[in-house]
């Protein structure tokens, strides 16, 4: 099977991923938060070039029932709605918010935050009792070491479980002070059979992040705004990225940090893309794998999703 022609806006997403041959897709990064903290969030993007140094207009910046038509209409088949806690108490507030999210939106997945508290293997094993598809950890924003003794035992429940923890553990956007690939390498040591997500693919340390998964047979990247123009002007992929991938495949997954990326869902999709036509040990099975047939394994839907195939 050839690469159809990747998709130049968001209204070809839908014709590119049917001539992919594939149902639709599995985003396993998208944020859906309470209102109250969106807010907060979306305001902190207003002031990008200040926090970051660069402007950052929140492309979907619309109602959540919009939000979530949007992603409908896209062909996203499922997601996963990651919120994460940056302050002690509000991790399993955020946790109740997600399961309720979950509740009322069919094409959501149930998912969890955790932060270094005394009660938190508590409210975890109650969200993975609950049927949690995936937690949520954001080092830089959260501020804390993931070293910390207080997640030593969750770290083990999400690894005998085989819950997988989407984490923001890299440099950036902005560096943090337990931030560093080789930081939670240190968990992963403690923890080899931990499944872990790299979001951001580590960014911008990818090549450090690739040799994290060829080392942990347990370990992923995701695709959350790599390759696309807006990252590569300052995070930039290394020249032997798409050779690289071909040795590890199956380890990434589709994410895209929808709705608060600064430019549309398709040009995630064309850097995804680009990366099949890059190397002939990519091609259309690399993109079935990523977009849909890999964070569907992770989140345990294979069996739903076949029989509404």
């Amino acid at each position: 099977m050839s690469l159809p022609a990747p998709p130049t806006a968001d209204v070809e997403v839908p014709d590119w991923v049917r001539a992919l041959g594939l149902p639709g897709l599995v985003d396993m990064h998208v944020h859906f938060l309470p209102d109250s903290v969106l807010r907060k969030v979306w305001a902190y993007f207003d002031n990008a070039s200040e926090n970051y140094g660069m402007p950052w207009p929140v492309h979907y910046r619309t109602s959540e029932p919009e939000r979530v038509d949007t992603l409908r209409e896209l062909g996203v088949r499922r997601f996963a709605p990651l919120v994460y806690a940056h302050k002690p108490g509000m991790a399993a507030w955020l946790t109740d918010w997600a399961f309720e999210f979950a509740s009322r939106t069919p094409d959501a997945v149930p998912t969890a935050t955790i932060y270094p508290e005394p009660n938190v293997a508590d409210y975890l094993g109650e969200a993975i009792s609950a049927g949690a598809r995936c937690v949520k950890m954001h080092v830089q924003v959260g501020g804390y070491d993931p070293r910390a003794e207080e997640l030593t035992k969750p770290w083990g429940m999400l690894a005998e479980a085989g819950v997988p923890v989407v984490i923001h553990c890299g440099h950036g956007p902005l560096p943090g002070k337990f931030t560093g690939l080789d930081v939670f390498e240190e968990v992963l040591r403690q923890h080899p059979r931990l499944v872990a997500v790299l979001a951001h693919a580590g960014l911008p340390d990818y090549a450090t992040a690739l040799g994290m998964v060829e080392r942990y047979e347990r370990v992923y990247v995701d695709t959350t705004m790599v390759g696309v123009d807006f990252t590569e002007q300052t995070w930039p992929l290394p020249a032997d990225w798409a050779a690289r991938l071909a040795e590890v495949g199956d380890r990434v997954v589709l994410g895209t940090d929808f709705p608060n990326i600064p430019y549309d869902y398709a040009s995630q999709l064309r850097a995804i893309a680009g990366w099949a036509a890059a190397d002939d040990r990519l091609g259309p099975d690399f993109l079935r794998a990523v977009l849909h047939d890999t964070p569907a394994r992770l989140l345990g839907l294979d069996e739903q999703l076949s029989e509404q195939s």
